[in-house]
């Protein structure tokens, strides 16, 4: 629980280096524009909006990664 907190702190710039993703991959993951990655790079991930917030949390926390089999 403590980690989803202060993950939640953090901008979505910080977290998306730390998957070491750049704009353009995280929006071709989530199916949207680069652009509306680009305006949500300096929120925290807290304050994204709800549809934006469902599709990359789950990305941006590593959640996604540690479902893969083979890691």
């Amino acid at each position: 629980m403590f980690w989803f907190t202060s993950c939640r702190r953090k901008t979505v710039k910080e977290l998306r280096k730390n998957q070491g993703l750049t704009a353009k991959e995280l929006a071709q993951r989530i199916k949207c524009e680069t652009t509306e990655i680009l305006k949500i790079d300096d929120m925290k991930l807290k304050d994204v909006p709800d549809p934006l917030y469902s599709q990359i949390e789950p990305i941006l926390t590593g959640e996604e990664t540690d479902k893969i089999p083979w890691l």
